[in-house]
């Protein structure tokens, strides 16, 4: 018997296909912090975020090895929070320069729980005039589907747009609380967040910044705290989401901030109160990662000087534009415009050994399908080599070709 639901599934998914937006996962085997294997045939990774190289790095491999506990058995605020969770949870808010942090099976949990606490938090309030988030253009899905699901008023401002972005708080009710929603450095594009330009906006409109710090955290500032360390603007910043999933090289999150306001994800986040807690394994191994990037300090400054490498040579054969000298971002994309022109450049890219991965919508805008490349501190410099001739092949943005 056919049921309703094929025919519905069959017809949105040839939809997708039809515009060259279908997906499919590949069951890739890694090999090493940098490289990957499918069916015999071993592959140069220049699509994961694993920045630093820390899913091979020998401590946290160590530290697997003598964990003890596997699953945590329940919620956070049932059984499942440990002594090994409170000690991570700590070492992160050290790290962060916070009061405090609570940890979180995922990122997009992270921005779910916090979005969620604000909205509680402002309808709690004495004056009760509801909050309204002002969201960058460019900010993860994860935000923006937070600040739908709840059902809350919100702005989305152009990218960067601060001069929009004060209109908007200058016409805003006084009763009326104001979140901002930002990165520090943004997922597809890979540049920054004007941090310093927020910070100095906040002096002249009260509102609450918060910055998802998923790209920035291990790779800037002071022990790899963050873009918000190295800018200095940690003073502004109210809360602060990171993931444990990129230079860190684990899974999960963290939401870092005042001891009050991670008290209030416990009581009105409901992505933490009704979430599993993350298992006592992970949080042991962040504790340790947290520690690596204090200690070794070499793999940030590495993985920014081949970025900074990597952007300069293809912006010598016009593939991006490099107007930035001090862009050291791990990501770099190279829009190519439609979906079957980015397709066709990352399978010549396989072909050669490079897995580079093409972005199409609605990740990113219609029109900017593209190549988005990334790198690791645990690259060498001859697989960098490899990859600049490889996609110095590529027919640049201007160039007439497929799509």
């Amino acid at each position: 018997m056919n049921s309703p639901l094929d025919a519905a599934v069959a017809a949105a998914l040839e939809g997708r296909d039809r515009a060259g937006l279908l997906r499919r996962r590949t069951a890739w085997r890694p090999t090493g912090p940098v490289t990957v294997e499918r069916d015999g045939r071993e592959f140069v990774n220049f699509a994961s975020n694993n920045y630093l190289g820390f899913t091979h790095h020998p401590r946290l491999l160590a530290a697997l090895r003598t964990a003890v506990n596997v699953g945590s058995g329940a919620a956070g605020l049932i059984s499942g929070h440990s002594a090994v969770h409170a000690t991570a949870e700590q070492a992160i808010a050290e790290w962060k320069s916070c009061e405090a942090a609570i940890l979180l099976p995922s990122g997009y949990q992270a921005n779910l729980a916090v979005v969620q606490t604000l909205g509680a938090i402002a309808n709690n309030g004495i004056e009760k005039g509801g909050v309204r988030f002002l969201i960058d253009k460019l900010a993860h899905a994860s935000l923006l589907d937070a600040v739908r699901l709840g059902g809350h008023a919100f702005r989305i401002f152009p990218h960067n747009g601060l001069a929009k972005l004060e209109r908007l708080l200058a016409d805003a009710p006084k009763e009326q609380l104001q979140v901002i929603l930002t990165e520090s450095i943004f997922s597809m594009d890979g540049d920054a967040g004007d941090l310093v330009g927020l910070a100095e906006l906040k002096r002249r409109h009260p509102f609450v910044l918060v910055v998802d710090e998923a790209h920035g955290s291990g790779i800037y500032g002071r022990h790899g705290a963050g873009l918000i360390d190295e800018l200095g603007v940690r003073e502004a910043v109210d809360v602060t989401v990171i993931t444990l999933s990129k230079a860190l090289g684990l899974a999960g999150a963290a939401v870092c901030g005042s001891a009050g306001f991670i008290q209030s994800v416990e009581n009105f986040g409901r992505a933490y109160i009704y979430s599993t807690a993350v298992p006592p394994l992970t949080a042991e191994l962040a504790t340790e990662a947290v520690a690596v990037c204090r200690e070794e300090p070499q793999h940030r400054h590495r993985v920014r000087m081949l970025a900074k490498r990597v952007r300069g040579e293809l912006a010598a054969v016009g593939l991006i534009k490099f107007t930035d000298q001090s862009a050291d971002s791990p990501i770099i994309p190279i829009v190519l415009g439609e979906p079957a022109r980015a397709l066709a450049a990352a399978e010549s890219l396989r072909d050669e050994g490079l897995l580079v991965v093409a972005v199409r919508p609605p990740t990113v805008p219609p029109g900017t399908s593209r190549l988005r490349v990334t790198v690791s501190a645990a690259h060498t410099d001859e697989q960098i080599k490899q990859l600049i001739a490889a996609l110095s092949l590529v027919p640049s943005p201007g160039t007439p070709g497929e799509g």
